[in-house]
């Protein structure tokens, strides 16, 4: 695929050179001179000027790209440029990064996001994940916040030791994706055992989560979410 990312700081580059160690096609648009080094990601093509000018967008050539990620440190621009990038450009994919948790609720279809990452949810869920067994947490949101990525851990004490995958009564709109097993990294099957200390991942809409808790023996109500 060939990627077009605003914002050649630490966050942008990092994204680029795992993009084009992944095979991808890379590009880097940088509007700060003193942050244009393309020696840096010698694998990228690097455009020097403002992600939120359409002049910029059409030179660099932004319509040839199957996903844009804006990923500067300032919102308003990731916002700009998600909108210019799916109204203007007709771009299939656009993943924006959200730097204030406070504006998490602007980044979406709306602004011509797709997906939105907020770097400090992620990294709140993910202590909460290290931290948290026997219960709910939610790690990560999809589509605007209609499906989650949620997580348990088996306690000790679990009334599901020994139980086979296919008793797990989960509903319509959930379904357990991995079980992480040691250092195992486990497709469920339908006969395949549960045991204390797994860890289920599971996709599922928001609604299901409480029917969820219900299945793993969890009492309460919805899942734990970061804040």
């Amino acid at each position: 695929m060939r990627i077009a990312i605003a914002g050649a700081g630490a966050v942008g580059r990092s994204i680029a050179s795992e993009l084009i160690e992944a095979g991808h096609t890379v590009m880097l648009i940088e509007r700060q001179p003193q942050q244009f080094v393309p020696e840096t990601v010698e694998g990228a093509d690097w455009v020097l000027g403002d992600a939120c000018e359409v002049s910029t967008l059409e030179d660099s050539g932004l319509q040839l790209c199957d996903v844009v990620i804006a990923a500067t440190g300032d919102d308003k621009v990731n916002l700009v440029l998600s909108l210019l990038a799916k109204t203007e450009f007709a771009v299939r994919r656009v993943v924006a990064r959200v730097n204030n948790p406070a504006n998490e609720w602007l980044f979406n279809e709306s602004w011509g996001v797709d997906v939105a990452v907020s770097t400090p949810r992620i990294l709140a869920a993910m202590v909460e994940e290290a931290v948290s067994v026997g219960d709910l947490v939610r790690l990560m949101t999809f589509r605007q916040g209609r499906a989650n990525l949620v997580e348990m851990t088996l306690p000790p004490d679990t009334p599901l030791a020994g139980k086979a995958v296919r008793e797990l009564t989960l509903p319509r709109d959930a379904a357990l994706v991995t079980i992480l097993r040691g250092e195992r990294v486990i497709v469920p099957q339908p006969d395949d055992p549960l045991e204390p200390g797994d860890e289920l991942l599971f996709v599922s809409a928001s609604g299901a989560e409480p029917e969820i808790r219900h299945a793993l023996g969890v009492d309460g109500g919805d899942a734990e979410t970061t804040p």
